[in-house]
C-alpha cells in the first residue's frame, strides 16, 4: 500500500501538473471557471492513464469501460471540490489582501482546490475506480 501511495502521489502529481498549467495557459483566453473545467478535463485523461497503468498496476486487467465510467464519475465529485475549494480561497484571499493581483489568487487558490481534490481522488479511485481489479480474488481448489 505504501508504495502505491508513493506511485500514486507521482502519477497525480504529474497530472496536477499538467492541470494547473494547463488551466494558466486556458486563463489567458477563458474566465477562471471555464478554463478550470477544461483544464480539469486535460488532466483527467493523463492521470486515468497514469492510474492505470503505473499506479494499481493490477487494475490494468479490469474492464476498461467499468473503470472509464467509475473513473468519471470520481473526478465528478473531485472536480466538484476543486472548484469549490479554489472559489473559497480566491474570495477568502482577495478579501483578506484586496491589492493582490488577480492572477496570483487563483494560481493559490487554485493549488489548493487541487491538493484538496487529490484526497478525494485517492480515495474514489483507491475504493471504486480500480478498486475490484485490487481486491484479492477467491483461488479456486
Amino acid at each position: 500500500m505504501q508504495s502505491e501511495v508513493v506511485r500514486f502521489l507521482i502519477a497525480g502529481g504529474s497530472a496536477v501538473a499538467i492541470n494547473w498549467v494547463a488551466r494558466i495557459l486556458l486563463s489567458l483566453a477563458l474566465p477562471f471557471e471555464a478554463a478550470l473545467i477544461l483544464a480539469y478535463g486535460i488532466g483527467m485523461v493523463a492521470g486515468f492513464w497514469l492510474y492505470r497503468v503505473f499506479v494499481f498496476r493490477a487494475a490494468a486487467h479490469g474492464t476498461l469501460r467499468g473503470q472509464l465510467v467509475l473513473f468519471l464519475a470520481v473526478n465528478a465529485v473531485g472536480l466538484a471540490v476543486v472548484l469549490a475549494v479554489s472559489t473559497l480561497v480566491i474570495d477568502g484571499l482577495t478579501g483578506l489582501l484586496p491589492g493582490l493581483k488577480p492572477a496570483v489568487a487563483q494560481a493559490l487558490g487554485h493549488g489548493a482546490g487541487i491538493a484538496v481534490g487529490a484526497v478525494t481522488n485517492f480515495l474514489g479511485h483507491r475504493l471504486l475506480t480500480f478498486g475490484a481489479a485490487l481486491r484479492p480474488q477467491p483461488q479456486s481448489r
